[in-house]
């Protein structure tokens, strides 16, 4: 079994140092094959907040922990009009990664991940037909047998952000991205950008969407917050079988919630156990 840590929307700059060291000292506890980070690791795109989250990286690295990151929105600048439209990425590439879609394989899992900040977007996510090709000619070199997990910080579908009708954005070029992903075999979608942890089937969200699994994380260690404490998931998939566990912040440390178990039956992901997904939003 593969084991991953999902965290999204750190945000240094507007962050907590005790829910750093907290989920530092959580992943030290779990020992994951992976750490996941599904972008926004900046609160705008600074030189001193991408120093503070390399610093974290590196910690990280340094206890032995291998990590996967993509951008987001914010690590895009906002204010600095030059930059954002010239060289968008220049800092997120000198201080977390040179590569923008970068991809890493496990015994029982094959995890890629592919930029969606745009400078012309602001805060909304796109997907492109270079990236499309990529992922269907990455996922086609890796085993049958792998779980095949796509990681972006823009949801692929329209989730709830607060706790009335209110919608989140699909990702741009959204029939683009959903035939990418049902081409391509992807089991596992992981997501941030809400800053609220949630479990969906894709084909409940959007019709004749795939089989996927759409994950998405809270904010790990933000102090933004969108009616529901700090959290991050803990993933563990080989074998046909996937659970998520939200690990949640009780005001001392990360502990984890009950997990949601899905097992394979066909092309198809199951809910294992009666355990009850996230309802899946009108319209």
């Amino acid at each position: 079994m593969a084991r991953l840590i999902h965290l999204s929307d750190l945000h240094f700059g507007a962050h907590d140092d005790r829910l750093v060291r907290a989920v530092e000292d959580r992943i030290d506890e779990v020992k994951p094959d992976l750490v996941v980070i599904s972008g926004d690791f900046t609160q705008r795109a600074r030189t001193e907040q991408f120093e503070q989250a390399c610093q974290f990286l590196e910690r990280l690295k340094a206890a032995g922990h291998e990590v996967l990151g993509v951008p987001g929105n914010h690590d895009v600048p906002l204010y600095d009009v030059l930059r954002r439209f010239l060289s968008p990425l220049t800092r997120y590439r000198r201080y977390i990664d040179e590569t923008l879609c970068p991809f890493h394989e496990l015994p029982d899992a094959a995890v890629l991940g592919i930029n969606t900040a745009r400078s012309l977007t602001f805060k909304d996510g796109r997907i492109n037909n270079e990236q499309v090709a990529y992922i269907n000619q990455t996922f086609a070199k890796t085993r049958d047998a792998a779980t095949r997990i796509l990681v972006t910080h823009h949801p692929m579908f329209a989730l709830p952000v607060g706790d009335g009708p209110e919608l989140g954005k699909a990702i741009g070029r959204q029939e683009l991205a959903l035939g990418a992903v049902a081409d391509a075999g992807v089991d596992l979608l992981l997501a941030g950008h809400n800053h609220r942890a949630s479990a969906h089937h894709a084909k409940d969200l959007v019709t004749d969407a795939g089989s996927a699994l759409v994950v998405q994380a809270g904010t790990a260690t933000s102090t933004r917050l969108r009616d529901e404490e700090q959290s991050f998931n803990l993933i563990e998939t080989g074998q046909g079988e996937v659970t998520v566990a939200v690990q949640a912040w009780d005001g001392k440390g990360y502990a984890s919630q009950d997990a949601t178990r899905f097992v394979r039956r066909g092309e198809h992901w199951e809910t294992a156990g009666g355990e009850q997904l996230a309802e899946a939003p009108e319209g």
